[in-house]
């Protein structure tokens, strides 16, 4: 191959003049005080077509699945992709390799914390960096238009804003060592029936205002390294080969500088993905291999497009120093990490209903408690698919009760027979049941009812015992016919591998619950945004997005629906009030002032939300979540909020110009802790 003055040059502003012989001796790219951009532009000008096609797919081989091989003569190292995104998965590996099993994404969004989203990403990123793996898959955060998905646990909730601003956190975690965070599944990948060919039908107004800006704030704020290209077809074009999205959105409009890596098998064409801008091709090459050297030697792609395809991972690796210092096994800080994982878990538990202030559970006069429940006989570490982690270690219901209180008489029955747990729950001071689901990648769930005889093992239960608390581990919202039944309900999600400890910790009052929903519970399966076969799962291959803007919450409001338990709910062990609302304009945007004060006895912490209300000819949902600030208060304490609305959260995407347009007129602005319950209201006009 001939070698002489890089034309892909031009295209990086770089000035660049590599010598005329396939071995450069020097091999310039290893000189680090150059920028990434030119030192990926050098070694690409140094690769052979065939060492660069190599790099364009993975390569599977005994001992990895998600693996990039090296390029020995050029100093190229292997590049290792590890799943996500609540801790690091077995990426396939022969032998897999134990991390630690963090709680649900579901539950680091319930925090609404971003300090805590980012502690949470930190420990993905270093162990996978110990791991020896280059990349995490991680954040998932498609919106939750479908609470059925089988991958609503794996994801952020039902909203872009919250959705957003803790992706954006989490990925500055999972990279602050060196690790590549691949955020995914862009974009809409909004359930698992017919995933692979699912076609989406999406006006440009909701694409743009649901299940885009989320992305938009990772890649601009959160400076992910990669975004992963999802399955479906968005309007009858494959996301992989999607140009306005990948180049026109990712790249041309957000100013995105990493790479773009399919999904597992989520290509469907050489040229189209090539011209489209997908980098990497997660599977064997089946587009990228032999049919990209055949679609070169024929002119139907340039060797320039397939450089510029190298040249963004390459770029991310030089900037992230994986060429300098690439990852090696390292043995991780179990203890440590264990000690994080129950603080994720229990901060990301929403505590539902708590009647009678029965929670929390004193261990001073509880000396007898009923474990029961086919979730109480082991750590719910997870869901099922690519996410799942294979634990350092878990701790069980039981076990994790028992040293919460040694004193007391703590006794399992699984739940299989509810004539007899309720016989059990009758002779002790508390019952704790345990129940949920089993999500999975790969399928979507019948109904958001309990399988088996879940809700008949908790009528028995608490019908036996007044005393009854409910901890639901599920992925997403579940129907709870027996909820107005039992006086408590702990939604714990999947709490991952220190289970038992983290719930035992809450019940009894250690960590005091202040986690909210990121999604809307419903009363019943009827009771939600898609809820026709044409919306989900589709008629004859297309799922229609009829209900345009109206997701999650929005909906509810906008059909004046009443939830079982609505977004942004969740209760604690003390009590908080919010007072003095004030408003006004600031430039292009807006600030919002109050304050929360904590009128109970207990320490605890609060999420003030507020919510935007538009002009009723803008066409907009009649609220929706704009900021939100998590409080920290001690008992009879008072902080004064503030919290900025810059000039986006005022303006809607305008379907003729294609591009964001202010809105002027009446705004309200409501403030409180949930989107049904929001104690203040101002008007602001714009």
């Amino acid at each position: 191959m001939r070698y002489g003055r890089l034309v892909l040059a031009s295209v990086l502003g770089i000035s660049l003049t590599v010598p005329l012989n396939g071995m450069v001796a020097a091999q310039p790219w290893r000189d680090t005080r150059q920028s990434p951009d030119r030192r990926a532009a050098e070694l690409v000008a140094a690769m052979t077509l065939d060492e660069k096609i190599s790099q364009l797919h993975l390569q599977p081989d005994a001992e990895h699945q998600r693996f990039v091989p090296p390029v020995p003569r050029l100093g190229v190292p292997g590049f290792r992709i590890a799943n996500g995104p609540a801790g690091m998965g077995p990426a396939d590996d022969k032998p897999q390799k134990p991390a630690t099993a963090l709680p649900a994404t579901m539950a680091l969004a319930s925090t609404f914390d971003t300090g805590v989203a980012r502690r949470y990403g930190r420990l993905i990123g270093s162990e996978t960096r110990a791991l020896a793996h280059n990349v995490s898959e991680a954040p998932d955060i498609n919106i939750a238009r479908v609470p059925r998905n089988g991958r609503t646990f794996e994801g952020m909730g039902e909203d872009p804003v919250l959705a957003g601003a803790l992706a954006a956190a989490d990925i500055r975690g999972i990279q602050e060592n060196g690790t590549i965070a691949e955020v995914k599944h862009y974009a809409a990948n909004n359930q698992e029936t017919q995933r692979f060919t699912i076609d989406e039908h999406i006006d440009e107004r909701t694409l743009n205002e649901i299940y885009l800006p989320h992305f938009e704030q990772s890649v601009t704020e959160g400076r992910a390294g990669s975004v992963m290209c999802a399955f479906p077809q968005i309007n009858s074009v494959f996301v992989c080969e999607n140009k306005a999205l990948l180049q026109g959105k990712l790249r041309d409009e957000w100013g995105f500088k990493g790479f773009i890596q399919s999904d597992w098998g989520a290509a469907h064409s050489t040229v189209g993905s090539a011209n489209a801008g997908m980098n990497l091709e997660m599977i064997d090459g089946t587009w990228y291999g032999d049919k990209m050297k055949q679609a070169v030697l024929a002119g139907q792609v340039t060797e320039q497009r397939v450089d510029e395809l190298l040249l963004p991972r390459f770029r991310t690796m030089f900037a992230f120093g994986q060429f300098d210092h690439p990852p090696v096994l390292t043995p991780l800080p179990t203890a440590e990490h264990d000690a994080a994982a129950k603080q994720f878990a229990e901060r990301g538990m929403v505590l539902l209903r708590n009647e009678h202030a029965q929670l929390p559970l004193d261990d001073r006069a509880v000396k007898s408690i009923a474990l029961i429940g086919p979730f109480a006989t082991r750590a719910k570490t997870g869901g099922g698919g690519s996410s799942a982690v294979i634990p350092t270690s878990t701790v069980d219901p039981l076990p994790g009760l028992r040293q919460r209180v040694p004193g007391a008489l703590v006794t399992l029955d699984d739940g299989s027979d509810p004539a007899r747990a309720a016989a059990l729950a009758r002779t002790a001071d508390v019952s704790v049941v345990m129940v949920g689901d089993n999500e999975a990648e790969g399928k979507d769930r019948p109904s958001l009812a309990l399988e088996g005889n879940q809700d008949a093992l908790v009528g028995a239960v608490a019908e036996a015992n007044p005393h009854t608390v409910v901890v639901v581990k599920s992925g997403g919202p579940v129907l709870m016919p027996w909820a107005s039944r039992v006086p408590s309900i702990l939604q714990a999600w999947y709490p991952g591998q220190q289970d038992g400890a983290a719930v035992a910790g809450v019940l009894f009052g250690d960590v005091n619950p202040s986690a909210k929903l990121p999604i809307t519970f419903p009363a019943a399966d009827a009771d939600t945004p898609a809820n026709t076969p044409a919306q989900f799962p589709g008629s004859n291959g297309v799922a229609t997005y009829s209900e345009g803007l109206q997701v999650g919450y929005r909906w509810f409001d906008a059909q004046g629906r009443t939830p079982l338990f609505p977004f942004g709910h969740g209760l604690s062990y003390t009590t908080f009030a919010f007072s003095g609302l004030s408003v006004r304009n600031t430039g292009d945007g807006a600030t919002a002032t109050f304050t929360v004060r904590n009128t109970g006895k207990r320490a605890g912490a609060e999420v003030a939300q507020l919510y935007l209300g538009f002009p009723a000819a803008a066409g907009e949902p009649p609220r929706q979540l704009k900021g939100f600030s998590r409080v920290e208060l001690a008992p009879g304490q008072a902080q004064r909020v503030t919290i900025h609305l810059d000039a986006r959260d005022f303006s809607v995407w305008d379907t003729g110009s294609h591009a964001w347009r202010p809105v002027r007129g009446g705004f309200t602005v409501q403030v409180g802790d949930s989107s049904r319950a929001l104690p203040l209201q101002a008007p602001l006009k714009r």
